[in-house]
């Protein structure tokens, strides 16, 4: 590979980097995807596909009934011993990561784009009129443009500025098989857990499967001895109704993943002399707190955005950066805001009581935090 230069180089071959692979390569481009895992694997996310995520998939080729998606049409806040139960604006799906990721991958594939799995890129930085990749062992690809969808983490020469982003956050994940009247409870909704430094999200991805997601403070963690038992068995004791679900389940990891310091609030902001040719993707460009359940929407938009604004005009990553952060700041900067007020006992108090007295709130702000339909509109009209 070393003595080719490549017309374009996705390095990660998750929802964002798949789906911007799928678009250029329909389109007769030459892409070669360097996706670090040899196999499919599970990530630490929510699994949540709003109605925006299911459009962009739709679009892209991808049977979400053929593929066993869950369905969600409920909301339930739940914090100690009181829950809030509300009606979505739309019949979201559920679905492991092992599964999407891989489906997007192979259709990124079916349209010709090459996939090179088991390769970990070690840098990026600019030679004259291309980018060279470092491969490790004295190896590079050369290529025209490179499309970074390396999620959380960075590539020397290519890191993210730091920002004011929290980062103090740690991300724990663990698929379970329900007991069977867990499972016929949790049925058609998505459960968020609020608890004392962070918050959690219980919904069924598969028949019997259903995904534990959360996030809780360092401090915290720390509190109950950075112990994953300790901690969930310190969470149900707070929260019975959490404990309620998972009794009698089975684990089906030998221990949760997990993700540290994760900076929700990141929003790109463009750094001088950066190469026109290098497109930043996903949490490259954006992230958002988990409760929203729109992580997966702005990879998505932002993977089909970069590649329709590469087809229509070139190597001009700027236009691309500018655009997606006038898509997905609002979100990222309401979403932010209510990520600290609920990591607080005091904010947690406040949220619910106001959800209490005003249930229908929480069907705003599911609205006021997706990627709006003009935004996606354009993107699905060009692609």
């Amino acid at each position: 590979m070393s003595g080719i230069c490549e017309e374009v180089v996705v390095i990660g071959g998750g929802l964002a980097g798949a789906s911007a692979a799928c678009v250029l390569a329909d389109a007769g481009r030459s892409v070669l995807v360097i996706e670090r895992d040899p196999a499919p694997r599970d990530k630490v996310c929510g699994e949540f596909l709003s109605i925006e995520a299911q459009t962009y998939l739709a679009h892209l080729g991808v049977d979400l009934d053929g593929l066993g998606a869950s369905r969600i049409s409920r909301l339930r806040l739940v914090r100690k011993r009181r829950l809030i139960d509300v009606a979505l604006p739309f019949v979201a799906r559920g679905l492991s990561r092992r599964v999407l990721d891989e489906a997007l991958l192979r259709q990124a594939e079916s349209r010709g784009a090459r996939i090179a799995r088991g390769q970990a890129v070690r840098s990026i930085f600019a030679d004259r009129a291309q980018l060279r990749i470092g491969m490790g062992l004295d190896s590079s690809i050369a290529a025209e443009s490179v499309f970074l969808a390396t999620g959380k983490h960075d590539v020397r020469g290519a890191k993210r500025a730091s920002t004011d982003a929290m980062n103090d956050l740690i991300g724990f994940k663990l698929h379970y098989r329900l007991a069977k009247e867990a499972r016929q409870a949790l049925e058609g909704a998505v459960e968020v857990v609020l608890f004392r430094g962070g918050y959690a999200g219980l919904q069924m991805i598969a028949q019997e499967i259903a995904n534990l997601c959360l996030v809780v403070s360092r401090r915290r963690f720390e509190q109950v001895g950075k112990s994953w038992d300790s901690l969930l068995g310190s969470i149900v004791d707070e929260c019975p109704h959490l404990g309620g679900r998972l009794q009698g389940a089975q684990p089906l990891f030998e221990r949760p993943l997990s993700i540290f310091q994760i900076p929700y609030g990141f929003l790109y902001r463009p750094v001088a002399g950066e190469p026109q040719g290098l497109f930043r993707l996903g949490d490259q460009v954006g992230v958002i707190p988990s409760f929203t359940g729109e992580g997966m929407s702005i990879a998505l938009h932002s993977g089909c955005l970069a590649a329709s604004i590469f087809l229509e005009h070139g190597q001009t990553a700027s236009r691309f950066h500018d655009r997606i952060r006038l898509d997905i700041h609002r979100s990222i900067q309401l979403a932010s805001g209510l990520n600290r007020t609920v990591r607080h006992a005091a904010g947690q108090q406040a949220v619910f009581q106001i959800l209490r007295l005003w249930p229908a709130a929480m069907r705003h702000v599911t609205t006021l935090t997706r990627v709006q339909e003009a935004s996606m509109h354009k993107v699905l009209f060009a692609s």
